[in-house]
This record gives structure tokens, C-alpha cells and sequence, in this order.
């Protein structure tokens, strides 16, 4: 026999080998693993022997059905092992033929030209056809609330009450079983469990991923709509990165045929997820695996039979190992892209930047081997850009999560970091959080226009101020942090010196030395209860050694928001020397300094109160004001330090 690969055509020896056993004889050493990749995410659903076992559910569920699936291999008689090229003769789906009928006698057809989707996905729906979930909401409803009262064909009948098309029938079985079939965690390691029958699924209400598979199938077939199982590889629990797939296929889905063409749908990653501690499974809906697009499914699964992509052209097994997994909270959040697009990306100079496009403004973390440290993370108005810096050389796992309604962030992606030279002048403070700079969420928690709206300030002589609006009733709390600088609530905020002029708050920071510093800053509603809450951080640099500034002087609750401090800045004030005073402060009657003598404040004609106070004999030094001319009691709004003899 004589097959030509192209126009130069070669004399090659033939290999008819049963696609199964094929698999099982090139990669026995799988058939032990433990892992469940195809487990719902975290995660995911799958399991070892996959294939086999979807034969024998077949083959008690169809007694119709035969065809031999076989693969051939083609290689000239000189060529040397690795080099064998694969083809495929007479590959054969499980289901193929005729139309079919409500008695469940179907035969579906195989995938053809006209049910490849466009490729690549054009960004306008995450579905396989135009729909409105809104549609679905009375049904749904309905589906989720059906209980089993006898057997398969009562309960599809039942489901089918308030379904009206092909579509709302499929979407009424979708839904029951998202909402009543438990991942059957122990079913899912013994591949002889005979946990894939419907019968038996009904009974427990638990089942594996062919299971779900089987039994979604079969209620498709007694409903009246063509549905296949299909088998395959899957990116589910477990999996890593940039890794290789061979032996048995680790995890089954579906098909179903609607409005001429075909649809992907996997109710087993639907219904839930399978906490990877525990090995505990908890329902929670997925919609993103009903009807998904499939330029968008091939990200994590890939079909034995290339067809069953529906995309044009399709994937090999290589593209779909080396492209980049985006998890289905990606698109369920509303990202749209993120860059590099590869899983696994190496370091350029010590640096490694990821970008991620969302068509919403979007709250984003990342994690670098489980920890929140060493990046920059800035918020855009339509995504994200994170700027991370690996601490030392080797392999790093970059976790980044996206939030969305809920209070919950969400892993969206993750990489692997492949860092050849770490800069360790780019060690970045541990209590840098997430988010650095301001940005639409900031002016949403009330601070508008920034002085400096880029993430990075750098100061050559360890001093800088920043300023920005303040929405009216909202109240402003900054903090200094570096990894050996402050170290206490109190010296945390005094390296800060908070003013407002007009309807700006503007920060005066001064750095106790050289280095990189967080400059956090909080909010908090006045007239509401409650803590101030994080809102973003500036990132402070200075290389100038010299720099040695002390803590500004503690402020009191007094101290008013329209109060301006001119002199002196510095918290802590030299002995035995004058030292001259100058403020802007409202709506009092009387100021003064007080020490170990007291000295008064006078007003002028700029509006300033000033004088001086000599600091011989004493530690501390506060400055008093009168609020009312009748009263008697002065209030501490400043405290100073002064200097040991």
C-alpha cells in the first residue's frame, strides 16, 4: 500500500493499531495517576480512562451503534522512531448518521463546514449563537426546582413543562443537572465505578465528568434534540502551565445540535468546584460553559476528534498546550485580552510586565508564589497593569484575580515566570498594596484630580508633596511605610503632614532616609461608623543617602482641616533656641505656644499667627488656641519634641 503525503511521494509501511490500544501501549505509564484533571475547577473535571468507559456507557445505552475507531501510522522505512508522522484513516465519531426521534433513536451528524466558527473570537458575545439569558430566567427558575419522582423519561418530561424550542429544552436539562448532580469525588479515582449510569446517577445524585456527560446526553436524546459525548483533554485540576498531555483522554463534554449547527456545552465544570484541600465539591453555577464560544472552549478542552473544535481552521494538540489559559472567571468578569499572551514568560532585566484589557473598570490583585509582594499594580480605566520584579533567580507562579459584583476576587490567569537576573535595587516595600496610584476607583471613593497621577514619585531630597480634590463629607488618613523605616501607628503618620487648602488636601511628605517608601492613603465617610478604608499607594523613591529628615509634629483632633502649618515643619525641635512659629489657623480667638514658659501667637495682616518660643528647659513643646473669646479652656491642636542637652 502507498500513501502520498505531498507531491514527493514515498514507499511507507503500514500500522493499523485500534486508537485505544494505540494510547494505552504509548503511554501505559499514565494509567496510574491519581490526580483528576477533568475534576470541576480548582479544580476541574476529568478522570483517567475516559474513553473507555464513555465505550461501555454507549454500548449498554446503544445497542445500534458500531464502528471501529482506528489510527493510522505512516513512516518510511529508514526513518528513525522519533520522527513518526501521525494520520488518521477512517476516523469515526461514536455517533453518526440519521436524524432522530423523541423515542430517543438518535443519530446525530458529524460536525460539518458549516458549523466552524469564525476564528478568532470577535469580542461580541462569549456564546456560540445570539442570546439573551434574561429569556431564560422563568425557566431556569422552573428547571433548578424539579424534582426526580421516578424515572429518566418522567424527569425529562417534566423539565420539558416549560421548555418550548430546542433550545429551552437543552437549557432546562442544563440547568438540572448544574443544579442536582455532585461531582463524585471518589468515583472519579476508581476508573472500574460503575458511576456513569444513568440509572445509578439518579439514585445518588452524584457522578464523574463521563457521567455528567452520559446522562446529559441521554436527556437530550429522550427530549428529542442530537447530542454527542465527547471525549477529550482538559486544563482542569491540577493543571500546569505549559504542560504536555498524552494517554487517556482525562475528561468528557458535550454537544448538542441546535438551529442547524452545532454547540459546545460541560455541565460538569457547570455545575461546580472541587476545593483542592478539602477534596470537598460545592455547587456553584457556572454559565460560562453553556453554549460557549468556541474560539473560547478550545482554551481548555481539546476533542479527540479535531471536528468537534467547530473552528476553522482547527488547533493541534501543541497549539493547544503552548496557548495561554484564560479561566472562565476571565470572560465572566469581562476581560478581553491580557498580554504576554504565552503562560510562560521570561524576565527582561529583572522585570516582567502583564497588561490585561476589560471592557468595565475592573478591581485587580495579584499573588507571586502566594504572596503579595514585588509589583506594581495599576488600575486603568479599562483593565490593568502590573509591573512585577521576582525577588531571586529560578521558576515563580503569578497569580493574578479580578473582582467582580461580589466581595470575592477571582483567579483569571496565571503564569509561570521564568527570572534569569533579579535586580535587588528594585526591592519594592512588603506593605506596597494593591492598588499603586490613583485611578477611576480612587476619584470613585471620593479623591479627584491628583497632583500626580502615575504610581512612582521620585525625590532627590527626600521630600515631596502630593495633592488632590476631596469629595465633600469624605475624610483623608495617609500613612508612611518602608521596610526599615516607621514602624508604629503613630510614626507611620507623622512622616505625613495632611493640609487643605481651598477644596484640595494636600500631603507634605518627609522620608526618614534614602530608600523606596509606601505612601498609603485612606478614606472614611464622617458622618458614617466604621474604620477608613484602603484606596490606593503612592511608591516614594529616593537614592539620596543624606537624606535624614525628621517626623513632623503630632496633630491633634483639633487640629482643623483648613489649618495651614508654614514653621516649623520638623516634629522635633533643637534646645536652648528660639524658634519661630508661623500658621494659618480658622475660626479662633487666641493661640499660643507653651513650654517650659508661654509665649502668645499674634495675628497679622496676612492672616498668619506668629511669634517664637525659646525651648530651654523643657521635653515638649504644644501649640493652644482659644476657640471662643469667652471661654476659658485652650485646646492642644500641635505637639513638638525638642532635643536632649
Amino acid at each position: 500500500m502507498e500513501l502520498k503525503k505531498d507531491s514527493n511521494a514515498v514507499s511507507i509501511d503500514m500500522l493499523l493499531i485500534v486508537h485505544s490500544e494505540k494510547r494505552h501501549a504509548a503511554q501505559g505509564a499514565h494509567s496510574d495517576r491519581q490526580a483528576d484533571p477533568g475534576a470541576p475547577p480548582q479544580r476541574r473535571g476529568g478522570l483517567q480512562g475516559v474513553g473507555n468507559r464513555i465505550r461501555r456507557w454507549q454500548k449498554l445505552e446503544r445497542n445500534d451503534l458500531h464502528g471501529t475507531q482506528l489510527t493510522v501510522e505512516v513512516h518510511p522505512q529508514d526513518a528513525m522512531p522519533q520522527l513518526l508522522k501521525k494520520f488518521s484513516l477512517a476516523k469515526r465519531t461514536y455517533v453518526q448518521g440519521l436524524q432522530g426521534d423523541k423515542n430517543g433513536n438518535t443519530r446525530a451528524r458529524q460536525p460539518g463546514g458549516k458549523d466552524a466558527h469564525a476564528y478568532p473570537w470577535d469580542r461580541s458575545s462569549l456564546k456560540s449563537m445570539p442570546l439573551d439569558l434574561r429569556q431564560f430566567e422563568k425557566l431556569d427558575t422552573y428547571a433548578s426546582q424539579v424534582t426526580v419522582k421516578s424515572g429518566l423519561d418522567a424527569l425529562v418530561s417534566d423539565l420539558l413543562q416549560e421548555a418550548h424550542s430546542d433550545l429551552e429544552r437543552v437549557r432546562a436539562i442544563w440547568i438540572w443537572i448544574c443544579h442536582h448532580i455532585e461531582y463524585d469525588i471518589e468515583a472519579a479515582q476508581e476508573k472500574d465505578r460503575q458511576a456513569f449510569k444513568p440509572t445509578t446517577i439518579l439514585q445518588t445524585q452524584k457522578t464523574n465528568c463521563d457521567g455528567y456527560a452520559g446522562l446529559f446526553e441521554r436527556m437530550c436524546r429522550i427530549a428529542g434534540v442530537q447530542c454527542m459525548t465527547v471525549p477529550g483533554y482538559s486544563k482542569g485540576f491540577g493543571y500546569q502551565p505549559g504542560q504536555s498531555f498524552s494517554g487517556e483522554f482525562d475528561h468528557a463534554w458535550n454537544a448538542v445540535f441546535l438551529e442547524g449547527r452545532w454547540h459546545l456545552v460541560d455541565s460538569t465544570w457547570g455545575s461546580g468546584l472541587v476545593d483542592s484541600t478539602t477534596s470537598k465539591f460545592t455547587f456553584l453555577y457556572n454559565e460560562f460553559y453553556f453554549l460557549t464560544h468556541p474560539a473560547l472552549f478550545i482554551e481548555d478542552h481539546f476533542p479527540d476528534n479535531k471536528n468537534w473544535q467547530l473552528l476553522k481552521p482547527p488547533q493541534s494538540l501543541r497549539q493547544f498546550e503552548n496557548n495561554m489559559y484564560h479561566k472562565s472567571e476571565f470572560y465572566n468578569k469581562g476581560m478581553l485580552s491580557a498580554h504576554p499572551q504565552t503562560s510562560i514568560i521570561k524576565t527582561v532585566n529583572g522585570k516582567v510586565t502583564v497588561t490585561i484589557e476589560s471592557c468595565t473598570p475592573t478591581l485587580f490583585m495579584f499573588m507571586l508564589n502566594g504572596k503579595q509582594e514585588h509589583g506594581l499594580l495599576s488600575l486603568r480605566k479599562n483593565g490593568m497593569k502590573l509591573d512585577v520584579y521576582p525577588p531571586t533567580v529560578g521558576t515563580h507562579k503569578l497569580q493574578i484575580f479580578a473582582k467582580g459584583n461580589s466581595e470575592i476576587y477571582s483567579s483569571v490567569l496565571e503564569y509561570t515566570l521564568k527570572c534569569h537576573y533579579a535586580d535587588i535595587d528594585v526591592r519594592l516595600p512588603a506593605e506596597l498594596h494593591q492598588p499603586v496610584g490613583p485611578s477611576w476607583f480612587s476619584e470613585q471613593m471620593g479623591i479627584t484630580k491628583p497632583s500626580h497621577p502615575e504610581p512612582v514619585i521620585y525625590t532627590s531630597d527626600g521630600r515631596c508633596s502630593v495633592s488632590f480634590g476631596v469629595e465633600e463629607g469624605i475624610s483623608v488618613l495617609a500613612s508612611l511605610h518602608g521596610d526599615d523605616g516607621p514602624v508604629t501607628e503613630e510614626t507611620q503618620r507623622r512622616y505625613v503632614f495632611q493640609l487643605q487648602r481651598e477644596k484640595r488636601t494636600e500631603l507634605k511628605v518627609q522620608l526618614p532616609h534614602a530608600g523606596k517608601f509606601a505612601l498609603k492613603i485612606f478614606v472614611k465617610k464622617r458622618q458614617e461608623p466604621g474604620n477608613y478604608v484602603f484606596v490606593f499607594n503612592y511608591l516614594l523613591c529616593c537614592t539620596n543617602s543624606k537624606v535624614n529628615w525628621p517626623m513632623f509634629p503630632e496633630s491633634f483632633g483639633n487640629w482643623g482641616q483648613d489649618n495651614e502649618l508654614l514653621e516649623p515643619l520638623s516634629g522635633v525641635l533643637p534646645a536652648n533656641h528660639n524658634v519661630p512659629f508661623k500658621l494659618k489657623l480658622h475660626g479662633v480667638a487666641k493661640a499660643l505656644v507653651k513650654g517650659q514658659d508661654t509665649w502668645p501667637l499674634t495675628l497679622n495682616r496676612e492672616g498668619y499667627w506668629e511669634g517664637s518660643c525659646n525651648t530651654a528647659g523643657c521635653q515638649e513643646v504644644y501649640v493652644m488656641v482659644l476657640e471662643n473669646a469667652n471661654h476659658n479652656f485652650y485646646s492642644y491642636i500641635l505637639k513638638y519634641k525638642v532635643n536632649a542637652q
